[in-house]
């Protein structure tokens, strides 16, 4: 590992910021895979249908319990010596996965596929840390760009990797590719370690003491907790809207999947142009699309190739607003302070991911009860409650920029 410059001359470089790009995707993919996967998953580990839905509903709380309890380690311990730990806990869950055969084996492997994976919210301040304050909306930008495309590929590229071969296959090659990144990133990523140092009790009972103490975090966590709500709940329901309305097959939901891809590059646009303080403008732009998304699609909802194309295109915008947001977000939270990045960080996604799980639990009863309509109109609710929430904030309230100090810590 090499030893990181002074913070007045350091800068980033380009391959060191593609290889933490295409970490952070790789490694979130693992979150996703399961998704497409539900119905072959439970038919072969002997979960009943009812109990399917846990699935991935494990894997999301073990990715909250590693944002919660293992991401603010980074705030303590050299880097990548954790990320390395955690991976290899990630390859260990993700081959347990692919031969599990009974739902207790293959469930507890999920739970820890999630903590494993919640290493990428290690990764992406380890790069805002890395780079300089000028090019700071840019790296993180990047990164999170790569983090996005992980996100979306995972599950088209699941369901085609499942019609090839099997389920269980995904979870191998991930494995692998997993375990490859581990020994390329234990060898390349430059060397940090935090200061000052303290214990693990004090550092997890700063959590509330931060959240308390910044409401520049709040606020912008709620801001995103909201968006993400709206876009799981547009992609836990638009594969049975397809296959209900316009009579999809599996395969065409997955390459309908695919359209969401074009949504990450709002994620290194939104940080270039908050890194010019464009901030508070693209956040409110953020929200106005998020809710023009879904409501085009909620008031013209209907069997025809208009209103398929409507879809393909709302996929679009949805997915580059939550993305643009999560990147202008993170940015501003990066600022609050360098001893605490991995906590603020932490904070931060397991607020807004718990938006993302709600979302998504609401989307599926909304669709059970009232269909495609309802589903769509909550949909729509959801951003326009985050513009409302987002119009209390003063002028001088957004810019304010509060540090974590080590007072809070």
């Amino acid at each position: 590992m090499q030893k990181v410059q002074g913070s007045q001359d350091r800068r980033l470089s380009s391959w060191i910021m593609l290889l933490l790009s295409a970490a952070c995707g790789l490694i979130v993919a693992n979150l996703y895979y399961a998704q497409t996967l539900v119905g072959p998953i439970h038919d072969a580990i002997g979960l009943s249908s009812a109990a399917a839905g846990f699935i991935v509903t494990v894997t999301q709380i073990g990715y909250v319990i590693g944002l919660l309890f293992i991401v603010p380690l980074s705030d303590v311990i050299e880097n990548g010596r954790l990320t390395v730990i955690m991976l290899m806990v990630a390859v260990a869950a993700l081959l347990t996965a692919g031969f599990a055969q009974t739902a207790a084996w293959f469930l507890s492997a999920s739970l820890f596929i999630g903590i494993g994976s919640a290493v990428a919210q290690i990764l992406v301040p380890l790069a805002a840390f890395l780079a300089s304050e000028e090019e700071r909306g840019r790296v993180v930008g990047s990164v999170m760009s790569g983090l996005l495309l992980g996100i979306m590929f995972a599950r088209p590229l699941a369901s085609f990797i499942a019609g090839i071969w099997d389920w269980r296959a995904i979870f191998v090659i991930s494995a692998a590719v997993t375990f490859l990144l581990a020994a390329v990133l234990g060898y390349a990523l430059p060397y940090r370690k935090p200061s000052p140092a303290v214990r693990y009790g004090q550092l997890i009972l700063s959590l509330g003491a931060i959240l308390h103490r910044t409401p520049a975090l709040r606020r912008r966590a709620l801001y995103q907790a909201f968006l993400f709500g709206a876009f799981s709940l547009f992609w836990t329901v638009v594969p049975l809207h397809l296959a209900d309305t316009f009579g999809m097959s599996q395969s065409g939901i997955a390459w309908f999947a695919l359209v969401g891809v074009a949504g990450a590059i709002a994620a290194p646009m939104a940080g270039r142009l908050a890194d010019r303080g464009w901030s508070r403008r693209l956040t409110g732009l953020a929200m106005v699309t998020a809710f023009m998304s879904f409501l085009l699609i909620h008031l013209f909802a209907s069997h025809s190739v208009p209103a398929l194309i409507l879809l393909f295109i709302s996929a679009i915008t949805l997915d580059m607003s939550v993305s643009g947001n999560l990147v202008i977000s993170q940015r501003a939270i990066y600022s609050l302070g360098s001893e605490a990045r991995g906590r603020l960080n932490g904070l931060f996604m397991s607020i807004f991911f718990i938006g993302g799980a709600i979302g998504s639990s609401v989307g599926s009863w909304s669709y059970a009860q009232g269909g495609w309509k309802l589903t769509s109109l909550i949909g729509t609710l959801l951003p326009v409650l985050a513009l409302i929430y987002f119009l209390t904030e003063s002028r001088t309230t957004g810019a304010k920029n509060i540090t974590v100090t080590k007072n809070q810590m």
